[in-house]
């Protein structure tokens, strides 16, 4: 332990003062610190900090700018303070202290008088008595601080409530004379202080309960303050005063005399009253104050109640209506006090309850009989809640509250409906609801249970201007309104009352059934049935073992609806399975455990056939997947309701039932999805009717009832006479005919014609509609065997032409719709064996073109999506139509496609629209190619003839109008071939067909002998070459469905061609098993495509095209490539492409079997589409051709010579990017590339002009103004010329030239690094053309070698000139080509080790980059790497940085196998490095120090270790962060080396590092930082401390927070000053040299470093020598220092020194 000396020999009130003075510092991080200094040194010497903030206080604000900060540390320290250490004359200075700043100002409730307050506070915990004393000399007279010293006061009360009780007697004297004069804005804070004062006293008497009662005196001074608050201050103007006095009245009715509570009582219940007309938080408080006095008036214990029941019905009255405020939904903001404000209002309402129970019970029915909503619903929530607690209270009172709540039913407000609901659940488990009544309350639960979504539209519309619910007789007061609820909130709430009834109450049970029943039928009721049924199969399974009981007490019922209507509502009601509360498994379910009540032989057939409607709703998602399940799922309705009746087998019973359906259509009059389902369920059960007479009544009505005005209800109706009309056709026949001559002959509807006649089109289109459909549903459904005469009829009456006449879509479809049905009659009727011709069907096929909306004098008014779903509806008829009998015409079939072949280029989207319009299409298309022919040649026709109208599809620029064209194609081509070749219809004909007539080979033998109609088309007839060409480039398109389909085309092509005879003049012989072969392959192909496995498209494309080349005759190839031209301009690139590749394939392939004259077609055909097209395939053919030629027969170097010269002078005087045709020098370059005997000879060429021409030279005409050069200048011309010679052999080669670049590859790439180079020089001038050229030339290469990665980096990083980056891209390159290339690597090298010794300076840096990659990949070189090596170390000294450091770089990269043996040179070589002049240079050899040293034995490290520690330490200083952080990290690597000779030199080195480790262990970088802890966890062992280790593992070390590295240097600090002792003072030292360091973050580490070293230590020697430095060092710092973090830091570092226990002595100065 240090002697006192040391700690006197520090001024400690100086220093204490410092910190106090840096309580007002700018800087919020510093007052913080500062705060926290002074409290940790109050905790041992509070004195000495009372004593400087009592001296820096005299000033008061004006001179010291933190007061608060400085009375929130004397408020400390006085608590800190032991009862021997407290003197009262200090304590009366510090009071005085705190009272004048408080009185010498006008403000209130600032931060520094809330310091100021807790001072005093703190001062009167120790002496209450002084405290008060203080206070009490500044209450009388005129002073601007009560308020502030009486809320000292309320204060110290709610602090220490059983001192201060005591001492309210004095209190209450010397307040209570200074009441008068207290000014309203001051007289909240006094109100508040007697609420506190009276609170205390509460406290106090719960705490001691045997503590005596207050004495007379104060119980005087209470009643006094008592009446000032609720005379005056109660009823002041200013709300502030009067809540606050009502707050402070209602703690104080308990504490005053039972008189004078009586007395005050007239006055202080309005008062309270009062305040509820404000927001939500004045009304808990009133509330709460109401609540204490209803506990102190009401039920007192020591004697009657002060309030009669009608004296509380004011208060109760009031608090109604609060009950609606504050009984809001929890979406509000306020719902935490509008739920504390219902609890307190319950509680009052419950006081009164246990008092006056009947008076209450009578109130609260009164105002439910009001009707008045507020007081209403209030009222109805008091019930519900007072109704369990006083229940035997109310017992007898059960009559008056039902007849109460029966009154209010047809109340309309949201919120007392809800109410009322959760009240009938609570009577009904208290047993209120029995009779008649409990029917009422179920039945009003079920009403709102059926709201629906359309109420709550309703609801928001009946919202007014204001936003305001408009409900009738709303309540008139506008302060008052229920919280907001919705009607989906009232329907769960019912839902939910009407479970928990049926479920949990089982008394309910024998008034829920039957009753429920009747609440199935009414339409108001139609959505609660879903929980009906829920209920009613509760009841069912709890009373199963009745079951009996329960039926015969349903059928003693007369009010219950008997079993029919129940089956007809619930089966209509099924009609939505995707219903809400699972509507349809709900019906299903109660219809199963109803079954008893309908005829018995139905109960079994439902349990086999209702579990599997059950099943197939079961999954509501599964089922939105489908997207025709409605229409499936009213099917399975209707056949459902049909084999019940089937079951049935009772006419009378069938009769009823038809009876409940006619009674039933009212329940459906605005529901027409439920109308349209019940008229087929009609439909149904008149089907089964025998008596005519009554089935033509019902259908009459049927149409009466039907609105055919919507499509919906229309087509129900429609398949309801068509389902009658299958047992009685003519009945509705002639009921359609009268509805038919009707129309529009009405007196009413000429009347109304004359003024309007859009009404008369309008109510037409829908009669005409619904007579459409009923008369197509009608053929439908009707008999095979009678609908001939009536379709005749029909059709030849011209009475379809009567319907024609409609504008609406919806009535256009229908008209469509119903034609359709007839067409498909005549196909019904011909598969059952009545087959006959359709009349008029041409005149048909016109009136379904017609109603698409194509006539030109059409006026369209429909939408888009509306005349789409028209003209897909017309498609699927006319496909109808043109099956049927007789065949089409010629001028018909074009009439046809005329109108309909233009929806191929209809637009994508929308697809569920536009899909099924292009399929029905495509089915059309099919349809009239088999029915239009006689025979197979006439087929053919039509097939081509269709498939060129459709070529302009195919072959289209828009995707989806290719894959439209071809699937029509393909599709086209497996109707022809199943007709043509197989003889099966392909519409599905059973039986004979009058599509196709069969061919019998045995009996006609040869074809030649056959009929015409009989004969099947030629080879000749499909024009195959011409097909092929059209199809072919579709095989590589880009779209793959595209490509997948057209090559099944190209399969069905040549699969029919194969069936078919070929011409004379072809012979069969071998070559038909090539033929067979190559088709195999081609359907293999089509087999991969449809299995969509991973298959490069280009290589099924080079199969395609081999399979077609052997396919096609010689004919057939000559007109392919006759007809090439349009395939090679194909608008698809990637099309185009492949009819050139097929193209020349097929005359690489078979070119031998092509005359003289084929050849010259051919060639023209080509030449022409060579002018039209930018790709220069075939122009290669040519050109280079007679180039490549001349160059074989003279002298190569000249040739090249020539066309580079030539190209050269074209760069100067053209613009080769804008020549016509493309430029031809390029097609020249082109063709040597792919030359295979000029392609190496070229290359080579090439290579010796760029190696011949490294320096652009100046151009005096371009560079006239140039003053320097780069490396020297290239000849533009001929240097411009050979890079893109060489550019275009790299792309433009082929595998020919790729070979030969394989081949030179060393050299190549050699020579482009080093150019690049070279035009990286020429960029830093500006020149940066010649970059962008060669760089383009680079990029071509690594495609031609096939190096992607390569040609990544280059685009990435290629022009990237800044801060050399130039240079990484080298060495990406070279690192690229050492991985995918390890064998030219060698080669590479011998030519870069050269290439250092050039002159140009940035080809020697790119050699140099090269090399430093390559070298990593150099073992197994051999000699080559000693020269390698060699070099490096040669060149470490070139005049260039960059050199030096990558020759450095290469140096440390040398594979660990050879580095051992130039271990020492290259270490010699970093140590001479570090010691460079260039920066970038000396980080790179740090950096490569850390690398070696990670293999370098010891005897190559330890003669150089020193040098090396010493070096880095220079650097550690660095401005560079990462010159630091990799110097702390290069000597934490040295540490391994420190154990030999030179560890005792070594381990001196270490400890002159430590403090600076230290300190940067919390650099402003993070990687310092990290570098920091990873050398100190390697230095631990060097110093034997095991103490060290568990500190690396703490929290504090790993994290970069400000305090956690200060926990850290405490923790270390203490492991320094325990085990090196003799250490501190070298570490004291180098601490603080770095407290003038340039980072005010490594100063401040530096004060905090040497000050928990100075309050370790126990070292005299050091704390005489440093602490009064580093004191001093700190007080100047602080008043200096510009930076926060420094001065917050002096602020705890001066905590530290003085709190610790080797200054301990400064406690006695």
């Amino acid at each position: 332990m240090a002697s006192s000396s040391s700690g006197s020999s520090i001024a400690a009130p100086e220093a204490v003062q410092v910190l106090v003075s840096l309580l007002a510092d700018e800087s919020p991080k510093v007052r913080e610190a500062s705060i926290a200094s002074l409290k940790d040194i109050a905790a041992l010497n509070p004195l000495l900090v009372l004593d400087c903030c009592s001296a820096i206080s005299r000033g008061g604000r004006r001179r010291f700018g933190n007061m608060a900060g400085l009375f929130q540390v004397m408020a400390y320290g006085v608590r800190a303070l032991d009862k021997n250490d407290i003197e009262p004359p200090f304590m009366t200075k510090l009071a005085k202290i705190a009272t004048a700043e408080i009185i010498s100002s006008k403000e209130l409730n600032a931060d520094w008088q809330r310091a100021a307050s807790s001072l005093l506070v703190s001062i009167g915990l120790h002496l209450p008595d002084l405290m008060m004393e203080e206070i009490f000399l500044h209450l009388p007279g005129p002073n601007s601080a009560l308020p502030a010293m009486v809320q000292i006061l309320a204060d110290f009360a709610q602090a220490d409530a059983l001192q201060f009780t005591p001492r309210l007697k004095d209190v209450l004297s010397r307040v209570l004379p200074i009441l008068g004069n207290v000014r309203d804005a001051h007289r909240p804070i006094f109100a508040n202080a007697f609420k506190c004062w009276c609170q205390a006293v509460w406290q106090c008497s719960l705490d001691i309960p045997l503590h005596p009662s207050l004495d007379s005196d104060i119980m005087s001074f209470l009643n006094s303050v008592f009446e000032l608050l609720l005379k005056v201050w109660a009823a002041s103007r200013d709300l502030k005063v009067r809540i606050s006095s009502v707050e402070a009245l209602g703690q104080m009715v308990g504490l005053i005399t039972r008189t004078q509570l009586k007395a005050a009582l007239p006055r202080l219940v309005p008062t309270i009253l009062e305040l509820y007309k404000k927001d939500q938080d004045i009304s808990f408080l009133a509330t709460c104050s109401l609540h204490n006095l209803l506990n102190a008036s009401v039920l007192s214990d020591s004697g009657p109640p002060l309030l009669d029941f009608e004296e509380l019905t004011i208060i109760l009255s009031t608090l109604l209506p609060v009950v609606c405020i504050h009984n809001d939904n929890k979406e509000n903001s306020d719902f935490p006090v509008g739920l504390k404000t219902y609890n307190e209002v319950q509680r009052c309402f419950l006081t009164v309850g246990l008092v006056y129970p009947e008076d209450l019970f009578v109130f609260l029915l009164n105002k439910c009989r009001l009707k008045e909503e507020p007081l209403a619903f209030g009222a109805l929530c008091v019930l519900k809640h007072l109704l369990p607690r006083l229940s035997e209270a109310w017992h007898n009172k059960r009559p008056s509250l039902v007849e109460a709540v029966k009154f209010l039913l047809d109340e309309q407000n949201l919120g007392v409906r809800k109410a009322l609901s959760e009240l009938i659940v609570v009577m009904a488990s208290h047993c209120y609801l029995v009779g008649p009544s409990a029917e009422l309350f179920v039945e009003y639960l079920v009403h709102h249970c059926a709201l629906t979504e359309m109420d709550r539209s309703d609801f928001e519309r009946s919202k007014d201007v204001s936003g305001n619910t408009y409900v009738p007789f709303q309540y008139k007061r506008s302060e008052v309104k229920i919280g907001t609820l919705c009607p989906m909130e009232l329907r769960a709430i019912s839902e939910k009352s009407l479970l928990l009834l049926t479920i949990t109450i089982p008394e309910m049970e024998h008034i829920l059934w039957p009753f429920l029943l009747k609440m199935i039928i009414p339409q108001a009721y139609t959505g609660a049935v879903a929980m009906v049924c829920r209920c009613i199969s509760e009841l069912c399974r709890h009373r199963s073992s009745n079951s009996d009981t329960m039926f015969n007490e349903c059928k003693a019922r007369a009010d219950i609806p008997n079993p029919e209507e129940l089956f007809v509502r619930l089966v209509v009601l099924l009609h939505d399975p995707l219903a809400r509360e699972q509507l349809a498994s709900q019906i299903l379910t109660v219809l199963c455990y109803l079954a008893p009540l309908f005829p018995k032989n139905v109960s079994l057939f439902w349990q086999d056939e209702i579990p599997k409607l059950k099943a197939y709703v079961s999954d509501t998602e599964d089922l939105k997947q489908d997207l025709s399940y409605q229409e499936t799922w009213d099917d399975m309705i209707i056949n459902f309701f049909a084999e019940s009746l089937d079951v049935i087998q009772d006419a009378d019973w069938v009769i009823s039932l038809g009876n409940a359906i006619t009674n039933q259509y009212k329940l459906y009059t605005s529901d027409d999805e439920h109308s349209a389902l019940l008229h087929r369920c009609f439909g149904v059960l008149l089907q089964k009717v025998n008596d005519r007479a009554y089935v033509r009544d019902k259908i009459d009505w049927m149409y009466k009832q039907a609105n055919i005005t919507i499509p919906t209800n229309r087509l129900g109706l429609a398949k309801a006479m068509g389902l009658v009309a299958a047992s009685h056709l003519d009945t509705v026949l002639e009921k359609l005919k009268g509805i038919l001559d009707n129309v529009g002959q009405s007196i009413f509807r000429r009347f109304l014609s004359l003024f309007s006649d859009d009404f008369k089109t309008e109510e037409s289109d829908d009669i005409h509609a619904a007579l459409a459909l009923m008369y197509g549903y009608a053929a439908k459904y009707a008999p095979s065997t009678v609908i001939e005469a009536r379709i005749d009829a029909l059709v030849g009456t011209n009475m379809l032409s009567r319907l024609l006449h409609v504008r609406h879509p919806t009535a256009k479809q229908a008209v469509i719709t119903a034609i359709d049905l007839l067409g498909r009659a005549v196909i019904n009727a011909a598969e059952n064996g009545s087959s006959f011709p359709l009349k008029k069907r041409d005149q048909m096929l016109d009136y379904i073109l017609t109603l698409m909306g194509l006539d030109e004098n059409e006026d369209l008014s429909d939408s888009t999506l509306e005349l789409w779903d028209t003209q897909a509806r017309a498609l699927s008829a006319c496909t109808t139509l043109v099956s049927v009998e007789p065949k089409l015409t010629i001028e018909t079939r074009n009439h046809v496609l005329k109108a309909t072949l233009g929806f191929f280029a209809l637009p994508n989207d929308p697809a569920d629209v536009v899909d099924p319009l292009i399929d029905n299409l495509i089915t059309l298309l099919c349809a009239i190619l088999l029915t239009s022919g006689e025979d197979g040649r006439s087929r053919a026709e039509q097939l081509l003839h269709i498939l060129r109208q459709i070529d302009q599809y195919v072959s289209s620029a828009t995707d989806y109008q290719r894959r439209r064209g071809c699937l029509a194609v393909h599709k086209m081509l497996l109707k022809f071939r199943t007709v043509c070749i197989t003889g099966h219809c392909a519409l599905g004909c059973q039986g004979s067909c009058t599509h196709i007539k069969p061919i019998d080979r045995n009996l006609h033998g040869n074809f030649s002998n056959l009929p015409s109609a009989f004969v099947l088309p030629s080879r000749e007839a499909l024009s195959l070459g011409d097909r092929v060409i059209m199809y072919l480039p579709r095989c590589a398109d880009t779209n793959s469905e595209v490509r997948k389909v057209s090559a099944q085309i190209l399969d069905q092509l040549f699969s029919i061609s194969l069936s078919l005879q070929r011409p004379a003049t072809s012979s069969y012989g071998v070559d038909i098993e090539f033929s067979y072969s190559a088709l195999s392959s081609l359907e293999d192909v089509i087999a991969i495509l449809r299995s969509d496995a991973s298959i490069d498209p280009s290589e099924v494309f080079n199969r395609v095209i081999s399979s077609v080349c052997l396919l096609l005759t010689k004919n057939e190839l000559v007109a392919t490539l006759h007809g090439c031209t349009a395939a090679i301009c194909d608008k698809v690139k990637q099309s185009a492409e492949g009819a050139i590749q097929a193209v020349i394939e097929f005359v690489t392939t078979r070119g031998n079997e092509l005359s003289e004259s084929d050849v010259s077609r051919t060639t023209q055909a080509l030449l022409t589409a060579t002018a039209h097209v930018t790709e220069k395939h075939l122009r290669q053919e040519t050109l280079g051709a007679k180039i490549s030629s001349l160059a074989e027969s003279t002298s190569v170097k000249v040739v090249f010579n020539e066309v580079l010269a030539t190209a050269g002078r074209d760069i100067v005087t053209k613009d080769i990017s804008r020549l016509r045709g493309g430029w031809p020098m390029q097609d020249a370059f082109y063709a040597f590339s792919q030359h295979t005997v000029l392609s190496f000879s070229f290359l080579e060429h090439l290579i010796c002009v760029l190696d011949q021409y490294p320096i652009l030279k100046s151009d005096s005409e371009k560079r006239e103004n140039s003053s320097h050069l780069v490396d020297g200048q290239m000849e533009d011309d001929i240097l411009q010329a050979a890079i893109i010679a060489i550019t275009a052999f790299f792309r433009g080669g082929g595998r020919i030239g790729k070979k030969a670049v394989q081949q030179n590859y060393a050299s190549v790439l050699a020579e482009l690094t080093l150019q690049l180079g070279s035009c990286h020089g020429l960029a830093k001038c500006g020149q940066h053309e010649p970059l962008r050229a060669l760089l383009t030339a680079f990029q071509a290469f690594c495609e031609c070698v096939g190096d992607l990665e390569m040609g990544k980096i280059l685009a990435r990083d290629g022009e990237q000139n800044e801060n050399d980056r130039w240079i990484n891209l080298i060495g990406d390159i070279a690192n690229c080509i050492s991985i995918k290339r390890p064998k030219e690597v060698q080669s590479i090298c011998a030519i870069f080790s050269k290439s250092l010794s050039r002159h140009q300076r940035y080809q020697r840096e790119a050699a140099a980059a090269a090399l430093s990659e390559f070298i990593c990949y150099s073992d197994g070189f051999g000699s080559l790497l000693e020269q390698m090596v060699e070099v490096l170390c040669r060149h470490v000294s070139d005049e260039s940085p960059t050199v030096r450091r990558l020759c450095l770089r290469g140096l440390v990269q040398i594979p660990s196998v050879q580095m051992l043996q130039y271990t020492t040179q290259v270490l010699g070589v970093i140590l001479a490095l570090l010691d460079d002049s260039d920066e970038s240079v000396q980080l790179t050899a740090v950096t490569c120090l850390l690398t070696m040293l990670e293999s370098s034995p010891n005897d190559a490290v330890d003669p150089i270790l020193l040098n090396l520690s010493v070096r880095l330490r220079n650097l550690q200083i660095s401005v560079n962060p990462q010159m630091r952080a990799n110097a702390f990290s290069a000597l934490g690597s040295l540490c391994n080396y420190g154990i030999g000779a030179q560890h005792e030199a070594f381990l001196e080195q270490v400890h002159a590092v430590i403090p600076r480790l230290v300190l940067h262990l919390h650099d402003n970088d993070v990687i310092v930082r990290q570098a920091c802890r990873s050398t100190l966890k390697r230095i631990a062992p060097l110093l034997e401390m095991e103490g060290l280790f568990p500190l690396f593992n703490m929290h504090c070390f790993n994290y970069d927070h400000r305090t956690d590295y200060e926990d850290f240097v405490r923790e270390l600090t203490k492991q320094f000053a325990q085990h090196l002792p003799s250490r501190v003072d070298s570490y004291m030292a180098s601490t603080i040299q770095a407290l003038d360091a340039p980072w005010p973050i490594i100063q401040a580490n530096a004060i905090y470093f040497s000050s928990c070293m100075l309050s370790l230590s126990d070292d005299q020697h050091i704390l005489t020598l440093y602490y009064p430095q580093v004191f001093g060092t700190l007080v100047g710092k602080l008043s200096k220092s510009a930076d926060a973090s420094v001065r917050a830091t002096c602020s705890s570092a001066l905590g530290l020194l003085l709190k610790s226990s080797k200054s301990i002595s400064w406690k006695a100065a």
